[in-house]
């Protein structure tokens, strides 16, 4: 072990040499310096919710201490100091995915609210009976049940392009279900429960030379990767802010504006309107149609904040740092026996589902726990994934930029002692 983690060790210093300081990261967290059971925490759950910066923390403070009014209908000072900082966040939003206009940025709760948006307006103007709608294997299930529930309403038929043992699409399999009856393809970049990245702009290319507009659910990339939505080609992209070290409760539909202009309101209420009488109303135009209703102003504001410490630091050697913890993660795994990690892929996001003979994951993440070690266990809102490899549930780790090699051996000197402890050391 101890010769591994030198190799790993001499590629962590350079990344020190280029800026990259990860203990100095580490201060900008202040839930790293918490305890758990009395032991240091290790936050290895970022798939499910990365910790915030105090930068972020600081100003969602600051808009209920000071800021605090409601937007875009008020013309007292609050009001405009609050629209104007909400507002600003859209055109952070746009440049951080690249997108070409600012109306293409809609705001909603998270991705799984942006899904099914696009299921609810622009599904069910696309999609008639007996047609199609291609979804993969790998789908988290809010890349499923929306899907299923506009299949059920309008008498059409979801078809699921398998994966392989790998844990990767069938790509050959994707290509012979692009027919003209499918309408509308909805696929993740990275595969939350496994962490494998999908070959995203291959598969919308594919679509659109057939014509067919894709929905990528980014949930899981967009912290890891960097998303250009005009490069991909993406029709719809949608994510949300808490897994890229902002606020709850806040998410992001980027879509192409001529299809926005097709769609119907998702919800009807307050900002949505130019005009109301019983007789007719007229909506707003974009982005505001889809914003029915007081939205989560101080998390849109968070969220910027989150952008503008992204922004801040390397980013590029942010993610050289978390592919060298994935490697390092990935060949201390495979030192042990009767490990076996699901989703073992070259192209894949610092995210490792593994399970251990004959012990269930939640028994190991509960021990886990007891050391201070945050895991997620489960199904990981994946349960078709997990069929497809004939097991219940994973353990699951999944790393961030904060995250470091000792964490990783504490991690594995943990598994260890939980075999043990379970009776199988």
């Amino acid at each position: 072990m101890i010769a591994v983690k030198d190799k790993y060790l001499d590629g962590q210093t350079d990344i020190v040499n280029k800026g990259f300081l990860v203990n100095e990261i580490r201060k900008d967290f202040p839930i790293l310096s918490t305890t758990v059971y009395g032991k240091p925490l290790i936050y290895l759950d970022n798939a499910a919710t990365t910790q915030k910066p105090r930068s972020v923390i600081d100003t969602t403070l600051q808009y209920y201490s000071y800021e605090n009014a409601n937007i875009h209908r008020g013309i007292h000072y609050l009001s405009e100091i609050a629209t104007q900082k909400y507002e600003e966040v859209r055109k952070k939003v746009k440049q951080f995915i690249n997108a070409e206009y600012e109306e293409e940025i809609i705001f909603v709760r998270g991705t799984t609210e942006a899904i099914n948006l696009v299921a609810s307006t622009f599904g069910k103007i696309r999609v008639k009976k007996d047609d199609e709608v291609l979804i993969t294997g790998l789908e988290h299930h809010s890349n499923i049940v929306p899907w299923q529930m506009l299949c059920s309403e309008k008498g059409a038929k979801l078809k699921v392009v398998p994966i392989n043992n790998f844990g990767e699409i069938e790509i050959e399999e994707f290509k012979k279900n692009l027919t003209e009856k499918v309408k509308i393809i909805a696929v993740t970049h990275v595969s939350n429960s496994l962490g494998v990245i999908n070959p995203i702009k291959e598969i919308i290319q594919l679509a659109h030379r057939n014509n067919i507009p894709v929905l990528v659910d980014g949930a899981q990339a967009v912290a890891h990767l960097k998303v250009d939505v005009q490069k991909l080609g993406a029709d719809f992209y949608a994510f949300s802010s808490h897994k890229v070290y902002g606020p709850t409760g806040v998410g992001v539909l980027y879509g192409k504006k001529a299809l926005l202009d097709e769609m119907p309101p998702y919800q009807g209420g307050g900002d949505m309107i130019k005009s109301v009488t019983f007789e007719k109303t007229i909506f707003n135009d974009l982005p505001y149609k889809f914003e029915a209703g007081t939205p989560n102003i101080a998390g849109v504001i968070g969220f910027g904040s989150a952008i503008d410490y992204l922004n801040s630091i390397d980013l590029e050697q942010a993610r050289l740092h978390e592919n060298i913890l994935l490697n390092y993660l990935t060949e201390s795994l495979f030192k042990m026996n009767g490990l076996r990690i699901i989703g073992n892929v070259k192209e894949k996001v610092p995210i490792v589902s593994f399970i251990v003979d004959n012990i269930h994951p939640h028994d190991i993440g509960t021990i886990l726990d007891r050391e201070g070690i945050a895991v997620r266990t489960g199904h990981h809102c994946a349960q078709p994934v997990m069929e497809h490899f004939g097991i219940p549930a994973t353990v699951r780790v999944s790393l961030a930029l904060y995250n470091t090699l000792d964490e990783i051996d504490r991690l594995v000197s943990a598994i260890k002692k939980a075999r043990e402890i379970l009776g199988h050391g």
